[in-house]
């Protein structure tokens, strides 16, 4: 028995008849092995296998009837550069890392965010179609936010206008601000923005809801760790009654606990040379530390340290409220105008002086608790304290109060100002930056930390000897105001007397910093106090 078979085929645009072929049945497995099975489709897909970016780009672009050549070469660079694998996608270490390497203006906490903008549901690879879309499609989103930021329609978006347009939202900024702002943007030295380094520059922030953008630019392009140290951070009402400002001021205890206890041997070295070193007993970090080390073992380097960490929630506390307060009243004064630079510093400076003020005791509680030895605290902080009290009466707990208060205006002006001249000098330096990275902050921080040091150690000196005189016998026969002890030093050490101790207090710069900083953005983003 045998069936017959027919087929034709398309030769030159028309079907073409092919001879009956006869099949055998009693072989039929052998033809089984060659004929497709009817569930495949007739049907071949227009691209098989793998296609390349370029492949993509122009396969795209024919669907964008306006995205010319030069547009397809600038995504095609956009995505190479995002893609930092090189293995033809972008996930989500790829924009972390681009945005930490490339963008240092847009926090790397908005890669998941950002991720999700480019990607379809369900993915979390961004294809070069996949970014090609949320490229065309965001800046035309950003050309409209710029065409209502440009209220003269000239094309270009200046100082005024963007002040203007903050206050709209109910931000208000100061003309220092709003500049800073654009010269951030600007890419020509012109100070003011066209619409195509606005478009730049705001690229890969994964939103243009205005409200959004200027929370971004206020946090991200003004406040920064430099100055966070004296000024604290301004928070808008919406904030406050969202709570943001409670998980900023949690990230900054947290990072001042780990940075305090991890430089601890750093400042008992440091308290121990301001009183114990002078001309005629001249001690060396070496030699302090073995002298630490033979009187208490290891745990001694860490005293003081308890109370140190505990005055942290008072003090950040006290100075938060003290300078929302004292900023207020400076905007009542000027009718409800944005604080300048110095009147911020000026604010800072008031609230730190009057946290300080709250707290101070504890201060003196922690140089003498720094200075005990072995056997001094075996019934308690509580003890301690009220055996100073019984002794020297409430004076003691206020001693050096006066070079203290003196030492936070010229500490937090010149950290501030050597900040801003650094990060100036840095962006003027390497035009192809619009804002130093996260190791050129910290480099800038660390500078500006060291110069407002310089300026103000004699007065920390002088507070540490005011605040051990009572418990140092090498110190009870010198003078107890803060002018005698001056004159004093300088009398008997010369002008290298006042910076005793100076040494370790340089070498906790650097890693009080770097830990304060990593620890800070680590607990704010697991807070979830994201920069917006």
């Amino acid at each position: 028995m045998s069936v017959t078979i027919e087929s034709s085929s398309l030769q030159g645009g028309s079907l073409s008849e092919k001879k009956p072929e006869y099949i055998d049945l009693k072989n039929i497995g052998e033809h089984a092995r060659t004929v497709q099975p009817f569930k495949v489709s007739k049907h071949q897909p227009l691209i098989q296998g793998s296609v390349s970016k370029e492949a993509a780009i122009a396969t795209h672009s024919a669907l964008h009837f306006n995205l010319t050549p030069e547009k397809e070469k600038k995504i095609r660079e956009m995505y190479d550069r995002l893609d930092a694998d090189n293995d033809g996608s972008i996930d989500i270490r790829d924009l972390t890392q681009a945005l930490a390497s490339q963008t240092p203006h847009i926090p790397t906490a908005m890669a998941p965010k950002l991720l999700a903008k480019m990607t379809p549901e369900n993915s979390d690879r961004v294809t070069i179609a996949d970014f090609t879309n949320y490229v065309l499609a965001h800046e035309a989103r950003l050309a409209e936010v710029f065409d209502q930021i440009d209220s003269n329609r000239d094309g270009e978006v200046d100082m005024s206008e963007i002040k203007s347009y903050c206050k709209e939202l109910g931000v208000n900024l100061d003309d220092q601000k709003a500049m800073s702002i654009v010269k951030k943007m600007d890419q020509s030295g012109s100070s003011s923005v066209n619409l195509n380094e606005f478009q730049d520059f705001m690229l890969l922030y994964p939103s243009t809801d205005m409200r959004e953008m200027v929370d971004f630019w206020r946090h991200n392009l003004i406040i920064d760790i430099g100055e966070d140290g004296q000024v604290p951070e301004d928070f808008t009402p919406q904030e406050l009654q969202s709570g943001v400002w409670w998980r900023h001021l949690v990230a900054g205890g947290v990072a001042g606990a780990m940075s305090r206890t991890c430089t601890a041997p750093f400042d008992r070295i440091k308290v121990y040379l301001q009183v114990n070193s002078t001309k005629t007993n001249k001690l060396g970090v070496v030699s302090c530390v073995h002298l630490l080390h033979a009187e208490g073992g290891i745990k001694s380097f860490w005293r003081g340290n308890g109370i140190n960490v505990i005055k942290i929630a008072p003090e950040s506390a006290m100075k938060f409220m003290s300078y929302d307060q004292i900023k207020r009243w400076i905007q009542e004064y000027k009718g409800g105008a944005e604080l300048t630079t110095i009147e911020r510093l000026f604010a800072g400076s008031s609230a730190g002086a009057i946290s300080q003020t709250a707290i101070y005791p504890m201060e003196v509680m922690k140089t003498r608790l720094a200075l005990r030895r072995t056997g001094q605290l075996d019934k308690g902080m509580f003890h301690f304290a009220h055996k100073m009290y019984m002794k020297e009466g409430i004076k003691c707990f206020y001693k050096g109060y006066v070079p203290n208060l003196l030492g936070i205006i010229p500490y937090a002006g010149i950290d501030l100002t050597v900040y801003e001249t650094l990060k100036a000098a840095y962006t003027n330096y390497y035009t192809e930056h619009t804002e130093p990275g996260v190791l050129a902050l910290l480099a800038c921080g660390t500078c500006s930390s060291t110069c407002g040091q310089l300026a103000s150690y004699p007065l920390a000196l002088v507070r540490t000897r005011l605040q051990a005189r009572a418990i140092s016998p090498r110190n009870s026969t010198q003078p107890d105001t803060m002018v005698g002890q001056f004159k004093h030093i300088l009398q008997n050490e010369g002008f290298t007397g006042l910076y005793r101790g100076i040494t370790p207090n340089f070498m906790k710069v650097i890693p009080a910093v770097s830990i304060s900083y990593v620890v800070y953005e680590k607990v704010r983003k697991h807070l979830g106090a994201t920069m917006s």
